[in-house]
């Protein structure tokens, strides 16, 4: 027993590390390239799995861009910061290790001005600055004694799995973080830290006050759609506000506060929260079987806007579901047609092709999925393709993939597998 304390004290001291942000020696078994790999490899495959990026107002993404290279330019780490919008209702903001971070369309809808918009970046850019996601693995770490019987520091990087493999299991290290309940140090830390930043950037601290303000006043209100997002990873409080409130008295409420420029850069996304919320109730009928409505909320918000690509995905999977395949595989074409980037409607036209006998659309469609964003249901029906068309060793392949997930999918494979005399 005294060995292994001794070993533990002795890995602790040699993991302090200074926080460039606070100038504190804090635990830390994770370097910073560590760091910036996690960051690099999740981003993008994150993004995809969170409603891929926001691409209808490029004006109104490059604002978003503008305001937070404006604050990262005053951080105290110089890291590769950088960020998108994601096409997603749910209020929310996020930062992976090394500087990466998103921030959703539903977020941007409920701040009021561009000083609360540079609070929210800011908070974020801290998180990034400081280390809080590899501060908070160092404890995981710690408390799971991975430290001893795993060698966390050397192995996390070179001995990873297969990056499909590990996004089929649900092991993505990027999204255990980005929904980690951070330490209420850590908030507090990316709060005062994010105000002086955003001030040194030229905005007015009090946009961080107000920010507090109204998430404290939603979290009371229980909205579902907050506490799902942001919330749950970010809880508001009193202590909060009123930390922030003293932070902005010692730097001074002077600077932007860019109420009207903020609404005049939202004002197409305000515009169109009508569509949006059509398409949201659409999702949920379509969760409860009900594609009827499903298709009736789709039309709706494609008459709204009709250059919105999720909207024509809607379409598609209510008519899938109600099993007009041919109709669906026109909706998701429409909805490639803007916008190729997202993962869902290349796998879900694929789905469709694959079961109107279209294998070589079925695998091309299928493919670019897996290319965005590796899934079971890819996996699978790649693999059901193949096996079509003659191609047994790439079905195995993709079988086998797709046998790593647990949910019915997984299983679909196993059996498939089994079928091929593959399994085991």
């Amino acid at each position: 027993m005294r060995v292994a304390l001794s070993v533990i004290a002795l890995l602790l001291t040699a993991a302090c590390a200074v926080n460039p942000v606070t100038g504190q020696r804090e635990l830390s078994f994770f370097d910073e390239a560590w760091e910036l790999q996690v960051g690099q490899e999740n981003y993008a495959p994150l993004r995809q799995s969170q409603g891929g990026d926001f691409v209808l107002d490029a004006e109104l993404v490059a604002y978003v861009q503008e305001v937070n290279q404006r604050v990262a330019d005053h951080a105290d780490r110089d890291l590769p910061y950088e960020i998108e919008v994601l096409n997603s209702s749910v209020p929310n903001a996020w930062a992976l290790p090394g500087g990466k971070m998103a921030i959703n369309r539903g977020l941007l809808t409920e701040m009021n001005s561009e000083a609360e918009l540079a609070a929210v970046l800011g908070h974020e850019i801290v998180h990034a600055a400081a280390g809080h996601s590899a501060q908070a693995q160092s404890r995981g770490a710690l408390l799971q004694g991975a430290v001893i019987l795993g060698g966390v520091a050397v192995g996390v990087a070179s001995d990873r799995e297969d990056y499909a493999t590990v996004a089929m299991l649900g092991g993505m290290v990027g999204a255990q973080l980005i929904s980690q309940r951070y330490s209420r140090r850590a908030e507090l830390e990316a709060d005062r830290f994010g105000m002086i930043y955003m001030h040194r950037a030229g905005y007015n601290p009090e946009g961080a006050v107000e920010l507090q303000e109204s998430f404290v006043r939603l979290s009371e209100g229980r909205d579902s759609g907050f506490l799902s997002g942001l919330f749950a990873s970010h809880p508001p409080s009193r202590e909060r506000v009123d930390a922030n409130q003293r932070t902005a008295d010692e730097l001074g409420r002077e600077g932007t506060i860019g109420r009207e420029r903020y609404q005049q850069m939202i004002a197409r996304l305000k515009n169109l929260e009508p569509a949006y919320e059509a398409h949201d109730e659409g999702r949920r009928a379509l969760r409860n079987g009900d594609h009827a409505t499903a298709l009736a909320k789709a039309e709706e918000a494609i008459a709204l806007e009709a250059g919105e690509a999720i909207f024509h995905a809607l379409k598609g999977d209510a008519l899938a579901t109600a099993g007009d395949l041919e109709a669906a595989d026109q909706a998701y074409t429409a909805a490639l047609q803007r916008d190729t980037r997202w993962f869902y409607q290349h796998l879900r036209r694929g789905m469709v092709r694959e079961q109107l006998g279209n294998h070589s659309g079925a695998r091309g469609d299928l493919q670019a999925s897996i290319e965005r964003l590796p899934t079971a249901q890819g996996h699978y029906h790649l693999g059901n393709v193949e096996r079509a068309t003659g191609n047994r060793q790439r079905a195995i392949e993709n079988y086998r993939i797709a046998a790593q997930s647990t949910d019915d999918t997984g299983q679909r494979a196993r059996r498939a597998l089994n079928e091929m005399g593959a399994g085991g």
